[in-house]
């Protein structure tokens, strides 16, 4: 019987059953605890795309039509990482969705074939590459659409936040304020492969102008110190919340004109939001945001301007504030 070295098969195939490896640059090494493509019974049997591989006709693909269950799409030899477990296996879908993870093939010809691969199964090669589930960004300035590229890079599949382009309120806050704006970020939103929703704003005493947001279609409304987010504008943002099961994020009062990190929280009135920069570098009470923390209500969240272990944090973040917060360094009090 023919014999492959294991380097040589993990670059042909990828790694397998108890092969480890490093996650990019870290000291993170994981070990794959399973080969699902191993259900045929032995090694030999794998599915690759390309010249002189298997995936060809009267070889790994079968004469199945979809209506006999051939998959619309296989992803091969893929490395899936999720908190069930580490392994290697051949992913199917179909509908546009995960249908089925385990061996790929023709069962005319293999054994242990659980996803038929078929005239119309296109193939996406995953050997060497790592599938695991997308990333939720929830802090997104919607500046430009190039950001929606560079986030599927990365690995992020939901982008959630608030803005209408490269505008000045944009700029400083995830706002999408008010019902035509929102349109036409919804009918923006139609030409990106990217789960996106959109946060209104959420800077009101009185609540029709909430209302009208949600109307609109936001899947939330945000509370930014920028348009003032005053006692009366949090009470109301989640009264409106509440008869609409609407959810609602917070970036509080860095200056505590309106009040200090207590009267926020006594604002709530144990009612559920997100608290945006609760590490405090991002905006919010200074220097007691932190202290949300500690309470049932507030789900905390940190965002770029205090990343762990990133050497310019100190460095950039006046100019930061005065980029983001819309202010001028020519003026005494907005760099007090």
């Amino acid at each position: 019987m023919a014999t492959i070295g294991r380097r040589a098969y993990a670059e042909m195939f990828g790694p397998t059953v108890g092969d480890r490896l490093r996650l990019s640059d870290t000291e993170l090494v994981v070990e794959v605890e399973a080969d699902y493509t191993l259900r045929a019974g032995s090694y030999g049997e794998e599915v690759k795309f390309g010249g002189g591989k298997t995936i060809r006709d009267g070889m790994a693909q079968s004469q199945k039509t979809r209506a006999e269950g051939a998959m619309d799409c296989v992803m091969t030899n893929a490395l899936i990482i999720d908190h069930w477990g580490i392994v290697k296996a051949d992913i199917g879908l179909k509908g546009g969705r995960i249908a089925a993870i385990g061996k790929a093939g023709n069962p005319d010809t293999q054994p242990g074939v659980e996803m038929i691969i078929g005239p119309g199964t296109e193939i996406i090669s995953c050997e060497g590459m790592i599938v695991t589930a997308g990333g939720i960004d929830s802090h997104i300035h919607f500046i430009c659409p190039q950001q929606i590229e560079e986030a599927l890079t990365s690995g992020v599949t939901t982008m959630l936040g608030g803005g209408t382009g490269p505008a000045t309120g944009t700029f400083a806050t995830t706002c999408t304020p008010g019902p035509w704006n929102i349109e036409r970020m919804l009918q923006a939103a139609d030409a990106f492969p990217m789960n996106l929703g959109f946060l209104g704003k959420g800077n009101a005493s009185l609540p029709a102008a909430l209302h009208e947001q949600i109307d609109a279609g936001v899947i939330g409304l945000k509370l930014h110190e920028d348009w003032g987010t005053t006692p009366a504008a949090i009470s109301n943002c989640l009264d409106v919340a509440d008869v609409t099961d609407t959810q609602v994020a917070i970036h509080s009062d860095t200056l505590n004109e309106s009040g200090f990190v207590e009267n926020t929280i006594a604002a709530t009135k144990g009612r559920t939001l997100c608290a945006f920069h609760t590490e405090g570098a991002g905006g919010g009470h200074a220097p007691d945001i932190l202290k949300v923390v500690g309470e049932q209500n507030f789900l905390p969240s940190s965002t770029n301007p205090t990343m762990p272990y990133t050497v310019n944090t100190l460095d950039e973040h006046v100019d930061m504030l005065m980029v983001c917060h819309h202010l001028d360094p020519a003026i005494a009090e907005d760099l007090a």
